[in-house]
């Protein structure tokens, strides 16, 4: 059922309360480039992406472990990483969420690099992930990095175990 909002008169039924009751439930996002070309492939990665839809307001999470036979694409940073939604947006979007982007190329787990990230809508069917600032390196410091949208070497050379992790809403379309 699409969502309606309440009028006067409107009797509560087991449909109308499915439709404006998140339910969380799994989806499976494309990864694209803004190109199209140089497509990278999640291979073994762990992903995690969740959604739940609570009249028009989408909420989501979406968590990459990236693995050893994950390919980041050869683009560069010309040919910017994209995911796609879980559901259609009603627009484009600069900002739908904030996350954070692990290199743990520089020690591992707890000390390394972390980049925090700035979820956009670039159209109504894919998000892309762009850089914020520093990152936090291995002793706790702040440290200058690439910045600008997500790609195969922004904000480094990603490798396996690195990882994305983001969270956001954004209004569905109609």
């Amino acid at each position: 059922m699409a969502f309606e909002t309440w009028q006067p008169g409107m009797i509560l039924t087991e449909a109308r309360l499915a439709s404006i009751s998140p339910t969380w439930q799994d989806w499976t996002p494309t990864w694209s480039t803004s190109t199209g070309a140089n497509t990278p492939s999640l291979g073994n990665a762990t992903v995690t992406a969740r959604y739940a839809v609570a009249g028009t307001l989408v909420s989501f999470r979406l968590e990459i472990a990236f693995g050893s036979m994950t390919n980041f694409g050869g683009g560069g940073a010309s040919d910017n990483w994209r995911f796609s939604l879980p559901v259609n947006a009603a627009a484009s979007q600069l900002v739908a969420g904030f996350g954070e982007a692990q290199d743990t190329a520089t020690g591992g787990t707890p000390s390394s690099a972390r980049v925090p990230l700035r979820v956009r809508l670039e159209n109504t069917s894919t998000l892309s992930l762009e850089t914020m600032g520093g990152s936090t390196g291995a002793a706790g410091g702040y440290a200058a990095t690439s910045a600008g949208l997500i790609d195969a070497v922004t904000p480094w050379t990603w490798a396996n175990g690195d990882m994305l992790r983001v969270h956001g809403q954004y209004e569905a379309a109609a």
